[in-house]
């Protein structure tokens, strides 16, 4: 079997099963570029069919719609599923490295395959997960161009430890603490505190503990000290080296100790993941 790379634009769309089965049987062939390009047009599917449900929920149809109408906005749907496929820390370096999984633990011949997810199990963002992206874009985009740390990575990260917004980190009196990321203040920290009863870990069970917070007087103060902690501290070194990629990032935080649910880096790649799709979705 040739492991060449069947012949494809990189800004057309695999959606026949020709297509998508010449695509799988060369990344069979264990061609690492095979792999690649594979991995993006699966996510080009699955990108179109999240633009398509948000449409759908978004959208009303009226008298006026035609058929040619419908379908220009199906190819529209298709062009920006592919343009928003194969960035950075996004499904295909998820898919890809399943690939590759599935090829190392099969037997030699096999080919791999891929299951995307089904209109029931796919990620469906909330108002309340899009409506905290939106609220944070801004000051999380500064804060990246002056850090590096990618504005997805921060904003799924502070998500994930507000519940989206739902339970940020309060003063004594009610007011907002504007601490994002649950970080603590520890002896070294001489502004303000907000102390909170919290879950944490301990010898894997989740216990209940009284802990002190860093307080801020705004969000992006927030977002600047928690790009300063993972920018300067070198328990996040390899943190700060595997920005390339959402579920690496976690992990490697998790590693450095930076909470202490086991399952941590499992639920922040998921978060972080969200953020990239909700920003492409906006972007679009």
């Amino acid at each position: 079997m040739s492991n060449s790379i069947p012949a494809m634009n990189s800004n057309s769309l695999a959606a026949d099963a020709r297509s998508l089965d010449s695509l799988k049987l060369a990344a069979g062939a264990n061609d690492p570029k095979a792999i690649k390009e594979a991995a993006k047009q699966f996510e080009s599917l699955f990108m179109r069919e999240l633009l398509k449900s948000m449409r759908e929920a978004t959208m009303k149809s009226g008298l006026m719609d035609s058929d040619g109408e419908k379908l220009g906005t199906d190819l529209l749907d298709q062009q920006f599923a592919v343009q928003l496929s194969g960035m950075p820390g996004g499904l295909t370096d998820a898919i890809a490295r399943q690939l590759t999984q599935q090829m190392t633990g099969n037997a030699r011949g096999s080919v791999p395959t891929v299951s995307l997810p089904s209109a029931a199990t796919r990620i469906n963002p909330t108002a309340s997960q899009s409506g905290f992206v939106s609220q944070h874009t801004a000051a999380a985009e500064r804060v990246a161009q002056a850090t590096g740390i990618p504005s997805s990575f921060m904003i799924g990260q502070a998500g994930h430890e507000t519940g989206w917004g739902r339970s940020e980190i309060r003063n004594a009196d009610g007011g907002n603490s504007f601490n994002l990321f649950g970080i603590k203040a520890g002896p070294g920290w001489t502004g303000k505190v907000a102390t909170i009863t919290t879950t944490e870990y301990i010898d894997g069970e989740p216990r209940k503990v009284s802990a002190r917070f860093r307080a801020y007087d705004s969000y992006e103060a927030s977002f600047r000290d928690y790009a300063r902690l993972i920018g300067e501290s070198p328990r996040y070194a390899q943190a700060r080296a595997s920005t390339g990629s959402a579920a690496a990032y976690a992990t490697e935080l998790q590693r450095a100790g930076y909470a202490t649910d086991p399952a941590y880096a499992a639920k922040l790649s998921r978060a972080i993941n969200s953020t990239l799709q909700i920003q492409r979705s906006q972007q679009a």
